[in-house]
C-alpha cells in the first residue's frame, strides 16, 4: 500500500491569510490551552506542535537583561538626535541583534516592549530617561522611525513585534501604582493621545502596554480608551501587554475590585491581552481567569478575541512559517556597523548649549579633566551588558594623548573610624572565586534582573588599625556610594554583611548607596537598601538585622538614636574632591567638568527626583574649577535636565548616557572632529519654581511645556549650538489640498560642515482661548558644508492647526490668522509668515439640549476628573482642598431656562452662578450608602436666556457627572 502524507492543517498553510489560519488554530485549542495563552509566560501545546511563547523583551536603546548586546545612547538622546532616519536604523540593528541572540538563546524574546512614547511633560519624573520628547510630534516621529526599524521592511513578516510603552498620561514614580493622572478632554486629545496615535497610525506597532497609574480615577489597565481610541486608529490586531504586576494590582494596591476574578474579567473585557504576574509561574492567572469564566464575568469568546490578538503577533513573527521567514536566519551581532553606529548616534545626540569661542580645542591643548562621570560609562535599568566601553577620559587620551591630559575624579577621600577607635578595612579577595555574572544572573535573573543576587563570594569588611581609604561620593539628598580602592563599590548581600563587591550601583533596590546621620559627635551609617544602620560584630561588619533595627527605631527614635548594636563613626577627610580638582587644573589651557547623574540613583524608575538642581558635591567641583581656570567646559551626562548656571563658563554641552561608545563621540566633538547638532527635546528651567506640581497634568491649565510656559526657560526647547553658522531665506507658503506646503532654504555660512535641524512651528494669533504659544509640526536634520545652499519642503495637513472642542466633543479648526514659523528653536525663530485659514467658527454651547458634562469645563481651579463608573464615563470632584470652581463658557440658554439639575454623588454641595455673578442654585448632597457610584439627580429653579458663562462651585468629596437645563 502506498503511504500518504498527513494532512496539514490550515493553520499550517502559509498560502492562507493569517485570519483564516488563526480561526483554524482558535478552533483547535481546548478552553484551558486558550486560558494559558492569557499569561506572558505561554506554554508550548505539543499535541499541536506549538511552542512555548512569551510576550515581553525590553529593547528600549538595545536588547536588555539578556547579556551583552550593543548599548545605543538612551532614549532621550535618541530624542536630542532629532533624527528619524537615525533612530530608523537604530531600531533595526537592536531588532536584528535580538533575532541573532535568539538564534542561541530562545529566552530572548521578539515580542519587544519599546519605544516609551511617554511625554516628558515633567523633568523631575524618574523614567525622564525613556522618553523621546516633551512635545508629542517629535515624540511620535522619533517612535515611528524606531518601530518601523524594530519591525522590519517585509510586507508580511516583521523582524521583531513593537509595543508601546506605557499607556497613558504617566510621568511620575511616586505612588505610581496608586496614583491618578487628571486628564482634561484638551489635553488628552491635543497631548497625551497624540504620540500614541500617530505611531499606531504608522503601521508598525504591535501593540501597547498600559501603564500603572490611573487616569481620571480608572486604572489604565481597564481603560475605555483602548477600545475608543487605540484600536480605532489601525485595522491591525493590536496586542495588549499588562505592565508587569499590575493586574494584582487593581486588587491589591488600588482596591479598585474586591476579587481578582472581577478585576481580571474587566481587564479582559477592556481590552488587555496578556498578563505579566508572578513572574513566569501562570498557574494564578490561570486561576483567576478559569474563576471569572466560573462566575459568568468572562465568556469563551472574550478569552478567543485575547488569544488571537496574541497569535497574529506570532504569525506576523513568523514562527508557524520558519522557512518563509525572512528574518529566520538573521545573525547580526556587535557588527562593526553597530559599532559604528552606536558611535554616530552618541556623537548626533551632543547637544551645545553655551560657546564662548573655546569650542572646538586646538589639536595641542593641555586639558584638565575633572569629574565624578569623567571616567564612567553608565547604565541604565534597561540597558544590555556592555560589549565596549568608552569613557570621557579614555576618548581624550585617545584623541588627545595621554600625556595632554590631566586627570583629577573629585571624589572625596575618606576612612571610617568607630568607637573603639579601629578603622573599616577592605580585605583582599585572594580566596575568592572568579566571578561568573552569568552564573549570578541565572535562568530567572535574565528575565528580570530585579532577582539578581549580589556576591557573597568576597570577604566582608571588617576593622584594622589604619583601614581603607574609600571613594565617597554624595549624590544628593545624602545619597552616598563608598567605592575601595580596587573600584569596587560597598554593597549588601542576602546575608547582611558589607562587601567591595558591586562593578557600579544598580539592581531593582540598589544595595550601595548609604547616608551618614548625624548621632553625637559622629555618625551612624545607614545602608539605604535595607534600611538599617551598620554594626561592627566579630565576624565582620554587616547590616544590623532586622529585630535589632526594630528595637533601635522603635524604642530609640528615628534614627536609632542611642542604639546598643549601630556603630558610629567618625569621617575622617583625607582630601576633598575640590582640592584634587583644584591640583590639577590651574595650569591647563582648558578644564572639561564632567558631572551628572548615575541613572540608579536618585531619579529612576520607581523614584522621582526632588530638585533640577546640580547635587551639591558636583557644584563644589564645577565651582573649584571655576576659580582655578577661567576657561573651564561643562560636559552634563544626564539622564534628564539640570537647573545650573553657565553663564561664567567657557562652554557648555549635554547628552544623555551615550551608551558603549559615548567617551569616544564626547572627545570628537571637543576636538571639532564632528560638529555638534543635537537638539533639546524638552524645555530646561531656570529654578524648581517654574515647575507645576508633579501630578499636575494639565498642561493647558499650569502652563506647562514650551507649548505653553510663559516664562523665560534656561535653554528652550530645541536648542542647540553649531560650529558653524546657517542663514535661513526663502519662506514660501502655499495652501491647497487640505495641506499647507511650506518650503525654505538654508545655507551653511560658515567654514566647517555640519548639522543643522531646521525647525517648522505654528501659532494661532488671535485665539478664541488657550492655544499653544507655539506647536512643532515638521523638522528636519540636514548636512550642509560651508557655502551649501538646501531647500526645505514640509507638507503641513490643515488638521494640524485644529484643537479639541470641548463644546462639540472633536476636532475644531477656528477660521483666522496663523503663523508659521522657521527656525533653530522654539525661540529662535529666523523666519515667519501669517497664513489666513477657513474654518468653523466657534458657536455656543447648545446646553438645552445637550446639558454640561462635567469634564468639558473650559476652566478649572482645584478641581480633579474622576471616573463616573468603573467602565465608562468621566465625573469631576473637588481636589485635595476640598474646593473647586469650574467655568463652561459660552452656554446659550436660548429663549430661557427654569430648572437646571445636577447628577451627582458623594456627600458635600454644588453651587451655581452665572458670569462670575451672585450663587443662583445651590444643591446640597447626602452621603449614600451605596458608594461613590451611585447618582442622583437634583433640580433647583434658575431664570436665565441668552448666552453666559456657568461658574460651578464645588464643597466636600462629592462627585459632579452632569449638569441639565430645561425650560
Amino acid at each position: 500500500m502506498t503511504a500518504h502524507p498527513p494532512h496539514t492543517p490550515p493553520f499550517r498553510d502559509p498560502h492562507l491569510p493569517f485570519a483564516k489560519r488563526i480561526d483554524d488554530l482558535l478552533s483547535r485549542l481546548t478552553l484551558d490551552e486558550k486560558i494559558g495563552f492569557l499569561h506572558q509566560c505561554t506554554p508550548a501545546v505539543e499535541r499541536l506542535g506549538i511552542a512555548a511563547f512569551r510576550t515581553g523583551q525590553e529593547a528600549l536603546h538595545g536588547v536588555a537583561w539578556m547579556g551583552p548586546a550593543t548599548v545605543f545612547p538612551q532614549a532621550v538622546g535618541l530624542g536630542a538626535t532629532w533624527n528619524t532616519d537615525l533612530a530608523r536604523r537604530v531600531g533595526e540593528a537592536v531588532s536584528k541583534e535580538a533575532r541573532a541572540m535568539r538564534a542561541r538563546d530562545d529566552r530572548v524574546g521578539l515580542n519587544v516592549w519599546a519605544p516609551t512614547v511617554n511625554l516628558l511633560r515633567h523633568p523631575l519624573w524618574g523614567r525622564n530617561e525613556e522618553g523621546y520628547s516633551e512635545d508629542p510630534k517629535l515624540t511620535s516621529a522619533i517612535a515611528t522611525a524606531y518601530t518601523h526599524g524594530l519591525r522590519g521592511d517585509h510586507p508580511t513578516y516583521w523582524r521583531t513585534a513593537p509595543v508601546l510603552k506605557h499607556w497613558l498620561a504617566h510621568n511620575n514614580e511616586t505612588d505610581r501604582a496608586t496614583s491618578s493622572s487628571s486628564v482634561r478632554p484638551r489635553v488628552l486629545h491635543e497631548y497625551d493621545l497624540r504620540a500614541f496615535r500617530e505611531t499606531v497610525e504608522a503601521g508598525a506597532v504591535a501593540g501597547v502596554m498600559p501603564a500603572y497609574n490611573l487616569v481620571n480615577g480608572r486604572p489604565n489597565h481597564v481603560s475605555p480608551y483602548l477600545r475608543e481610541h487605540l484600536r480605532a486608529w489601525t485595522q491591525e490586531e493590536l496586542l495588549v501587554c499588562s505592565d508587569a504586576g499590575a493586574p494584582s494590582n487593581l486588587v491589591d494596591h488600588e482596591h479598585y475590585f474586591d476579587t481578582h476574578e472581577e478585576a481580571t474579567a474587566a481587564s479582559l473585557r477592556a481590552g488587555v491581552d496578556s498578563f505579566t504576574d508572578h513572574g513566569t509561574d501562570s498557574s494564578q492567572m490561570v486561576a483567576r481567569i478559569q474563576g471569572a469564566l466560573d462566575q459568568d464575568l468572562l465568556t469563551e469568546a472574550e478569552i478567543d478575541t485575547a488569544v488571537r490578538r496574541q497569535l497574529s503577533v506570532r504569525f506576523r513573527l513568523g514562527e508557524f512559517d520558519p522557512e518563509h521567514d525572512p528574518h529566520a536566519g538573521v545573525r547580526d551581532f556587535d557588527t562593526p556597523a553597530h559599532r559604528a553606529l552606536a558611535q554616530e548616534a552618541a556623537e548626533q545626540a551632543i547637544v551645545l548649549l553655551r560657546n564662548d569661542g573655546v569650542l572646538p580645542l586646538a589639536p595641542d591643548t593641555r586639558l584638565a579633566v575633572v569629574g565624578l562621570l569623567a571616567d564612567e560609562c553608565k547604565l541604565d535599568w534597561y540597558s544590555g551588558t556592555l560589549i565596549h566601553r568608552s569613557t570621557p577620559l579614555e576618548g581624550l587620551y585617545e584623541r588627545f594623548g595621554a600625556e595632554r591630559v590631566e586627570f583629577a575624579e573629585g571624589v572625596d577621600r575618606v576612612r571610617l573610624k568607630t568607637s573603639a577607635g579601629t578603622f573599616l578595612h577592605v580585605l583582599a579577595a585572594e580566596n575568592a572565586s572568579e566571578h561568573d555574572e552569568d552564573a549570578t544572573r541565572g535562568a530567572q535573573g535574565a528575565l528580570d534582573p530585579a532577582l539578581l543576587a549580589g556576591r557573597t563570594d568576597l570577604p566582608p569588611l571588617t576593622t584594622d588599625a589604619t583601614g581603607t581609604e574609600f571613594a565617597l561620593i554624595d549624590w544628593d539628598e545624602g545619597v552616598l556610594t563608598l567605592r575601595a580602592p580596587d573600584g569596587r563599590y560597598l554593597s549588601v548581600a542576602e546575608d547582611g554583611y558589607l562587601r567591595a563587591s558591586a562593578d557600579q550601583p544598580g539592581g531593582w533596590v540598589v544595595q550601595e548607596t548609604f547616608r551618614l546621620e548625624p548621632h553625637g559627635s559622629g555618625h551612624l551609617l545607614r545602608h539605604l537598601g535595607t534600611g538599617r544602620h551598620v554594626t561592627v560584630a566579630a565576624d565582620g561588619v554587616k547590616v544590623a538585622d532586622e529585630n535589632d533595627e526594630n528595637n533601635e527605631n522603635g524604642e530609640n527614635g528615628e534614627n536609632g538614636e542611642n542604639g546598643e548594636n549601630a556603630e558610629t563613626f567618625e569621617l575622617i577627610i583625607a582630601e576633598r574632591g575640590e582640592d584634587a580638582v583644584t591640583r590639577v587644573t590651574s595650569e591647563a589651557d582648558v578644564v572639561l567638568v564632567v558631572a551628572g547623574n548615575d541613572p540608579h540613583i536618585n531619579g529612576r524608575e520607581t523614584e522621582d527626583r526632588v530638585s533640577l538642581r546640580l547635587p551639591a558635591h558636583q557644584e563644589r567641583l564645577l565651582r573649584a574649577a571655576r576659580a582655578a581656570n577661567p576657561r573651564t567646559v561643562l560636559a552634563l551626562v544626564s539622564a534628564y535636565p539640570y537647573a545650573v548656571d553657565t553663564s561664567d563658563l567657557a562652554a557648555a554641552l549635554w547628552t544623555a548616557h551615550g551608551g558603549q561608545a559615548a567617551g569616544t563621540a564626547l572627545a570628537r566633538v571637543l576636538a571639532g572632529d564632528v560638529s555638534p547638532a543635537g537638539r533639546l527635546p524638552q524645555t530646561w528651567y531656570e529654578s524648581d519654581a517654574d515647575l507645576p506640581g508633579l501630578l499636575d497634568y494639565d498642561v493647558i491649565g499650569s502652563r506647562q511645556t514650551y507649548l505653553y510656559f510663559e516664562g523665560t526657560p534656561l535653554f528652550p526647547f530645541g536648542h542647540g549650538l553649531s560650529y558653524t553658522s546657517f542663514s535661513y531665506g526663502d519662506l514660501d507658503v502655499r495652501i491647497d489640498d487640505g495641506t499647507a506646503h511650506v518650503s525654505f532654504t538654508i545655507t551653511n555660512t560658515g567654514d566647517v560642515t555640519a548639522d543643522e535641524v531646521a525647525q517648522l512651528y505654528t501659532r494661532a494669533i488671535d485665539p478664541a482661548l488657550p492655544r499653544p504659544r507655539r506647536e512643532l509640526v515638521a523638522h528636519r536634520r540636514v548636512t550642509l558644508a560651508p557655502g551649501a545652499e538646501e531647500e526645505l519642503s514640509f507638507e503641513v495637513p490643515l488638521p494640524a492647526f485644529e484643537f479639541w472642542d470641548v463644546a462639540q466633543g472633536r476636532w475644531r479648526r477656528e477660521p483666522g490668522p496663523y503663523e508659521l514659523l522657521a527656525g533653530a528653536s522654539s525661540e529662535d525663530i529666523r523666519l515667519r509668515t501669517t497664513v489666513l485659514l477657513d474654518g468653523e467658527p466657534a458657536a455656543p454651547r447648545p446646553v438645552l439640549q445637550q446639558g454640561l458634562e462635567g469634564a468639558d469645563f473650559d476652566e478649572q481651579s482645584g478641581v480633579e476628573i474622576v471616573d463616573r463608573t468603573r467602565t465608562a464615563g468621566d465625573a469631576v470632584t473637588a481636589g485635595e482642598g476640598g474646593a473647586g470652581e469650574l467655568v463652561y463658557r459660552d452656554c446659550d440658554f436660548g429663549d430661557g431656562v427654569t430648572e437646571v439639575r445636577v447628577t451627582v454623588s458623594g456627600k458635600g454641595s454644588v453651587e451655581l452662578s452665572l458670569d462670575g455673578g451672585a450663587v443662583l442654585a445651590t444643591w446640597e448632597v447626602a452621603e449614600s450608602d451605596s458608594g461613590p457610584y451611585d447618582y442622583t439627580t437634583l433640580g433647583a429653579g434658575i431664570v436665565a436666556e441668552g448666552v453666559h458663562d456657568v461658574h460651578l462651585g464645588l464643597r466636600g468629596p462629592l462627585r459632579l457627572a452632569h449638569v441639565g437645563f430645561s425650560g
